[in-house]
């Protein structure tokens, strides 16, 4: 940049040197000058910003990108946490219905999204109203495009909560994270991206560290006070691979849709939503439907279930914005980080989790498996191919 503005520094001051001194113009100095200078600094200007404007843009999406990953590690590690904390039942009430947690996270998203819109089109209700007719109305088949992400996302939140009802906390976290495997396997399949070497021993790595950071330790007395039955821990596993299958197909289908899409992320949250919620509710009706009109939608809500209900609201949009910037397989990554910091938490303020002698070999491996694929992901990095560069932009 400083070589680029010196060569502008000089040129300018020949062009002056030769205005002064008169030659080579017809008339006076003064009105042979000006228009020559004037045509010279709006090239320059132009020329400047052509330069130096993709610059600022690439900078702009990384600190995004970088930004939305950190918010999705602080939100998974709470929510994953307070859930846990909730199905346990830490709060001491009755049990609040997994299905309605869905439904009230599928509304308040909706809300958000929706609010969210009308701030990007300068608080207009008549922007915002006429562009939710055109795109969501007026477009029905890219709407109905939505529904399967849609019922696949309310099928595996409902999942995640029937998962950490029935398998204690290790266990969940390091089964859970098969759905790296099974969005890098999508991703390649239905992205058509190319994975270097380097990447697919990222991912064997950070599965091999999630597994030994996560690996629950054998002390005397565990088994007794938090041992499941089999056919709990049978139903809690089944739970667990399914989402971790829905967890890899749904991220990659609506990144492609986000990634092929022109139209604001938070309008096709808003469509997201729509589908989700309905059929959330017709799921919740199906299988509670009979408890759901005899003591409420929101039995059993206190505190700690509303933060689990805004957590997981609020991890969709996270989400959203993270594969819009980046891809689904580093969004995978920063998760598992989050795990790691759960255990950590889960360790030293709830006292609920006792590290193996592995757990520090195994948070290490995560680490560094998380640097190896981020290198991989740097622009001439090389073998990389598409997958290198995806979301760079």
């Amino acid at each position: 940049m400083s070589v680029h503005l010196q060569i502008i520094q000089e040129r300018a001051c020949n062009n002056k040197k030769q205005d002064a001194s008169g030659g080579g113009s017809v008339g006076s100095p003064a009105e042979d000058a000006t228009p020559v200078n004037k045509s010279y600094w709006v090239k320059s200007r132009l020329s400047f910003r052509q330069e130096f404007s993709p610059m600022a843009s690439s900078a702009q999406s990384a600190a995004m990108k970088y930004l939305s990953l950190g918010v999705l590690v602080l939100q998974t590690t709470s929510l994953v946490l307070t859930m846990r904390y909730s199905r346990a039942g830490g709060s001491g009430g009755p049990r609040y219905l997994a299905s309605s947690a869905v439904v009230s996270a599928e509304g308040i998203k909706i809300v958000v999204c929706t609010l969210l819109l009308f701030l990007e089109n300068n608080f207009s209700v008549r922007a915002t109203g006429q562009l939710l007719k055109e795109e969501i109305v007026g477009k029905p088949l890219t709407s109905l495009k939505l529904a399967l992400p849609a019922g696949i996302y309310s099928l595996q939140n409902n999942l995640l909560y029937l998962a950490l009802s029935n398998l204690d906390a290790a266990t969940y976290q390091v089964t859970y994270q098969l759905k790296i495997l099974t969005t890098a396997l999508f991703s390649v399949s239905v992205l058509g991206r190319r994975l270097a070497t380097h990447q697919w021993l990222a991912l064997v790595l950070l599965a091999a560290g999630v597994a030994l950071a996560q690996w629950p330790a054998e002390s005397p007395g565990t088994a007794e006070a938090g041992a499941t039955s089999a056919g709990a821990r049978l139903v809690g596993l089944t739970a667990v691979l399914t989402a971790c299958l829905s967890s890899g197909f749904a991220g990659v289908y609506f990144e492609k849709i986000l990634k092929e899409s022109k139209q604001s992320v938070w309008l096709r949250n808003i469509q997201l939503g729509f589908f989700g919620f309905v059929l959330a509710t017709l799921g919740m009706m199906a299988y509670d439907g009979q408890r759901v009109r005899e003591r409420g939608l929101f039995q059993g809500y206190d505190r700690v279930t509303c933060a689990v209900v805004a957590l997981q609201a609020l991890g969709g949009l996270v989400v959203a914005v993270v594969i819009k910037y980046a891809d689904n397989i580093l969004k995978g990554f920063a998760t598992s980080l989050s795990i790691v910091l759960s255990a950590l938490v889960s360790y030293l303020a709830l006292g609920d989790f006792h590290p193996s002698r592995v757990f520090i070999p195994g948070a290490a491996l995560v680490i560094g498996a998380t640097f190896l694929y981020g290198y991989e992901r740097k622009p001439g990095g090389g073998g990389g191919g598409d997958a290198a560069h995806a979301g760079q932009a």
